[in-house]
């Protein structure tokens, strides 16, 4: 019976975790874009060094705070969904666990060189990332992944199609406009 029931689910846990994955690069493509451009900002890039600059334990503490700060937002959504409003709950739930992913990795990146000169959070990087690459190689191995790869790199190439035909500089032209009308009646 056990292994009946392993086999009958391995094969939908597999493309759930194919579609995961998937799901996971493409949204982090889109958060390094989003992080790069909010860099650029003069007070992204204050933060951001300081935070980078920090001592290890310091780091960790840096490296723990959106998991702190975001806590209060879920008991907010597991709160709505109690109250009947499930669809407005699962929304913010998944609001915060993107937001939450996109600053941990960001202070990850910043804070990494600090976080690894601590032997408890070595340790840990490494078993997660074994562990993490292992699976990551088994669903890889799957063809729903493949499906899901190939459809993806159709997508790329159709987008890549229609950015050609598409006029580039018109949107960006109108939101510099808007911006300088601001300015002007910010300065009157």
């Amino acid at each position: 019976m056990g292994k009946q029931l392993t086999s009958l689910l391995t094969g939908p846990l597999m493309a759930l975790a194919a579609l995961l994955m998937f799901a996971e690069e493409v949204l982090w493509e889109g958060a390094k874009r989003l992080m790069a451009v909010l860099g650029t900002l003069p007070i992204i890039r204050s933060i951001e060094s300081r935070i980078g600059s920090l001592p290890p334990y310091g780091a960790a503490a840096v490296f723990l705070l959106p998991g702190v700060l975001l806590f209060p937002v879920k008991v907010s959504a597991l709160w709505l969904i109690t109250q009947g409003h499930a669809l407005l709950g699962l929304q913010l739930i998944i609001a915060a666990k993107l937001a939450g992913t996109v600053l941990v990795a960001r202070i990850f990146v910043l804070t990494k060189q600090q976080l690894m000169t601590l032997a408890w959070f070595a340790a840990m990087y490494f078993v997660i990332t074994k562990w993490r690459n292992t699976l990551y190689a088994w669903v890889r191995d799957t063809s729903t992944w493949r499906a899901l790869h190939a459809l993806r790199v159709t997508v790329r190439a159709w987008a890549a199609g229609l950015a050609k035909h598409w006029k580039p500089g018109r949107i960006g032209r109108r939101f510099r406009a808007i911006q300088r009308r601001h300015r002007r009646a910010a300065f009157r």
